[in-house]
């Protein structure tokens, strides 16, 4: 039996949780966060990783200031940078622990880890979003702690999604060979690059995710029971 690799966004949870709840609460939070927050040395890492990327048009006087626009200016275009993400799963936590924020997880993810865990299917996640955040959303699940079920977490340090070789990257870190792999998703070029990598693969079709194109190679599941 082979061990699974989850997206989350359209894949554990609902992306519109996503948008409507968590992107949100960060761009509201962010801006109070960092000002307050700036002194702590998670923080202060935090701040100096998001500089890297700014742009002459994002400098201002402060690091603090000039870290608050280009997290802006990402957020805005939905760009998936590094320190931004881990920014964002800093605040979330804030979130979480405070009891503002509970993670969407759907109704067959949490009956389908207990029985995976049961068989000793190892579980993973690999999502754009920080491990941080990763393991907050399922910590602090409407569905309770899940945490206990999954033995890995995976983000962009390994590599960009749609590329073969984090894939590879991840096999390795994880010590399970890419044919004892599914990788599920809801993008069809996330599974054609894991596909590349050797992994066995599924898309998963859930209620509100993009249509997907005619003559995929790989199998389209409703949820995830029978992966």
């Amino acid at each position: 039996m082979t061990a699974i690799l989850l997206d989350i966004e359209g894949t554990t949870t609902s992306i519109r949780f996503v948008y409507d709840v968590l992107f949100p609460f960060a761009a509201q939070a962010i801006p109070t966060f960092l000002t307050q927050h700036a002194q702590r040395d998670d923080i202060a890492e935090t701040i100096a990783l998001i500089n890297k990327d700014a742009t002459p048009a994002d400098q201002r006087a402060h690091a603090v200031a000039t870290a608050i626009a280009v997290v802006q200016r990402q957020m805005a275009g939905d760009i998936k940078a590094t320190g931004l993400k881990q920014l964002q799963g800093l605040v979330w936590q804030y979130g979480y622990e405070s009891g503002q924020i509970r993670g969407h997880i759907y109704a067959d993810v949490p009956v389908l880890f207990n029985a995976w865990h049961k068989a000793k299917r190892p579980i993973a996640i690999y999502s754009s979003g920080s491990r941080l955040a990763q393991q907050l959303l399922f910590r602090y699940s409407e569905a309770g702690d899940l945490t206990p079920n999954l033995s890995g977490y995976y983000d962009t340090t390994s590599g960009p999604k749609r590329e073969a070789k984090s894939y590879s990257a991840i096999s390795a870190a994880w010590g399970i060979a890419p044919h004892d792999i599914t990788f599920c998703t809801d993008q069809p070029a996330e599974a054609d690059a894991a596909l590349a990598a050797g992994m066995k693969t599924a898309v998963i079709m859930r209620p509100g995710n993009a249509s997907l194109p005619a003559g995929l190679q790989h199998a389209v599941h409703a949820d995830l029971t029978n992966i």
